[in-house]
């Protein structure tokens, strides 16, 4: 079975902020990790047909930086779906963010001493610095799979 033919979410925000989020932050701060991923696979352009054709507007305005990774993650109400990704796209958060080493990631890069991952600040220099470790990621697991996708 592939990995879209399992109807896969990878994450959703709406079991961040009903889960152990802090009260004293705004819930909107349940959407960054999320954005900051969706952001990536629009600037690497592995998306899908459906998301491309639903989202034309939010991915050209999220490529010139006019709308936020917690926005982008908003209008998409916190889902990170299977069918936002094409074929490697899907392969990769498979083995990324569900692997769970996109949260490694994450809590090294840009949680560091903050009390949890929501207190991350959605700002593009965060943005760019995780960026650059997902690019690399990337890189690393086109090597390991090589043609075999």
């Amino acid at each position: 079975m592939t990995v879209a033919a399992k109807k896969t979410i990878y994450d959703n925000a709406k079991q961040h902020f009903l889960g152990n989020f802090p009260e004293n932050l705004p819930i909107e701060q349940a959407y960054v990790h999320i954005g900051m991923y969706l952001g990536w696979v629009i600037d690497m352009d592995l998306y899908s047909e459906y998301f491309e054709d639903e989202a034309s507007n939010q991915i050209f305005r999220f490529k010139r930086r006019e709308i936020s990774c917690t926005i982008l993650s908003e209008i998409w109400e916190g889902y990170l779906d299977h069918q936002f990704f094409n074929k490697p796209g899907n392969m990769f958060t498979y083995y990324y963010y569900a692997g769970g080493l996109y949260h490694a990631d994450y809590n090294q890069i840009l949680v560091q001493s903050l009390p949890s991952i929501y207190h991350v600040s959605d700002t593009w220099d965060n943005y760019e610095k995780l960026k650059q470790r997902m690019g690399m990621r990337w890189q690393d697991w086109n090597n390991l799979v090589g043609n075999r996708q």
